[in-house]
């Protein structure tokens, strides 16, 4: 398992060792020991999982403190866009984004840690999406920013495929507005 640091910190890329033969493959997705040697502070207490069709775009969501949730986000079938905004007001890369394709094939993991918001979109036909999270969801806590949001440009790479999102996704306020405790 290789971790790769992402600029933001926390925010952190895990690609596994896939062992494949003539049967398939074989893959520790999550190993805590692994994680802890690496300095990596992650143990998931909930799996979601979501399924999307094409041009979905989910986000930008995230749980205030004190119920924050990291995330380790895996595609298990298909192809996502994945994006993670710093909402945490002390941080450096503040109000930036970082985005990054992750699949079903390289099995590229993504580890989002608290004061993130998260937020993804679908570029294959059907997509599978696993995520562990290391607090459990807690709806009093829930709040979400704009995917739109002009101020923070996110690109959302589906091309001419016309985006399918949520009422309740597009009526999140924009950053400036959102209400915020990291």
């Amino acid at each position: 398992m290789k971790i790769i640091e992402t600029g933001f910190k926390g925010l952190t890329l895990i690609k596994p060792t896939i062992h494949t033969d003539t049967r398939g493959y074989f893959f520790e997705s999550f190993n805590l020991i692994n994680f802890q040697n690496a300095g990596i502070s992650f143990t998931p207490v909930q799996d979601n999982e979501s399924k999307s069709i094409k041009g979905v775009i989910r986000g930008m969501h995230y749980q205030l403190n004190p119920f924050p949730q990291a995330k380790l986000i895996r595609v298990v079938m298909g192809k996502i866009f994945d994006v993670a905004l710093d909402i945490r007001k002390e941080s450096l890369t503040f109000g930036k984004w970082f985005g990054i394709e992750l699949d079903s094939d390289t099995k590229d993991q993504l580890l989002i840690p608290h004061g993130f918001a998260h937020g993804f979109s679908v570029l294959s036909d059907i997509a599978v999406i696993q995520y562990k999270c290391d607090g459990v969801y807690n709806a009093q806590y829930e709040r979400g920013i704009n995917l739109n949001d002009p101020a923070l440009d996110i690109y959302w790479k589906l091309g001419s495929t016309v985006p399918v999102i949520s009422e309740k996704d597009l009526a999140q306020p924009l950053m400036k507005d959102a209400e915020i405790n990291f």
